[in-house]
């Protein structure tokens, strides 16, 4: 278990903050009294939106989490205007491609929900190793510890996502910098609003609100967890799939074949 990262008088920078799981983190950060909470996102006006929504202590900033040159710009901007960053919230994330997709769904996909957690760490570590402090909040999904149905590759790099938090997190403990990865399942969010009742994340129960999400991080903040779960069953279906592989795919696809495509046709 990491140390516990106390919020007040913090720097924080949550990327894809202008909706969604982002801006409630954001919110909720400077609930917690963080002294700033830098706004990301790749549209700027949508960036600048969400802070003037959020209040003087908030700022705006545009730019792409895949683009490697562009994310190492925005940490030494970032740090030069606003000093040390304290946390990173590693939130960009996208829904791209159904089934197996297409090769432009992958590389996507790939790029936001892999990629640009690289290439924050790479841009941040050292800095956060010098100074012997640092936290580091990789949002992955439920779909990165089970299976999405809908999207390979959404659930694949999601799992990409995991692994490299657990990754980051036993390498760099001993430099001070902590990790956490965020798994949630359906969150009611833009990019789960066109979710219908035959979506595979509806398998998953109920859907929640960002705010309840944020509430979870915040918590897992303070005890210094690595695993942030706002739907507490996500551990148990974890640990059954861990406990007998066979058996939870025999009932994945049982639980495929009554929602998909046709199902109810009885095709």
């Amino acid at each position: 278990m990491a140390e516990p990262f106390s919020i007040p008088g913090t720097t924080a920078v949550v990327t894809g903050a202008a909706g969604g799981i982002g801006w409630a983190l954001a919110q909720r950060l400077l609930r917690e009294g963080a002294a700033r909470v830098v706004i990301t996102d790749l549209d700027a006006e949508r960036a600048a939106a969400a802070a003037e929504r959020l209040g003087e202590r908030a700022r705006a900033m545009a730019f792409d989490v895949s683009d490697e040159a562009a994310v190492a710009d925005a940490v030494g901007r970032i740090e030069q205007d606003y000093g040390p960053v304290d946390l990173w919230c590693s939130n960009a994330g996208i829904a791209a491609g159904r089934g197996l997709g297409e090769d432009s769904d992958w590389d996507v996909s790939w790029r936001v929900h892999v990629m640009a957690h690289v290439y924050a760490a790479r841009a941040l570590f050292p800095r956060m190793a010098e100074r012997g402090r640092g936290h580091f909040l990789v949002t992955a999904s439920a779909a990165g510890l089970l299976t999405q149905l809908d999207s390979a590759p959404y659930t694949a790099t999601k799992h990409g996502a995991v692994a490299l938090a657990e990754w980051l997190a036993i390498r760099h403990a001993d430099d001070g910098i902590s990790v956490a990865c965020l798994c949630p399942q359906g969150v009611n969010t833009d990019m789960t609003a066109g979710d219908g009742g035959t979506s595979a994340t509806r398998l998953g129960g109920d859907y929640i609100e960002p705010g309840d999400v944020a509430e979870s991080v915040v918590a897992a903040l303070h005890a210094g967890r690595f695993l942030v779960l706002p739907h507490p069953e996500a551990a148990d279906f974890e640990q059954r799939r861990a406990a007998d592989r066979d058996r939870w795919i025999e009932g994945m696809r049982r639980a495929w074949a009554k929602i998909r495509p046709g199902a109810a046709a009885g095709n």
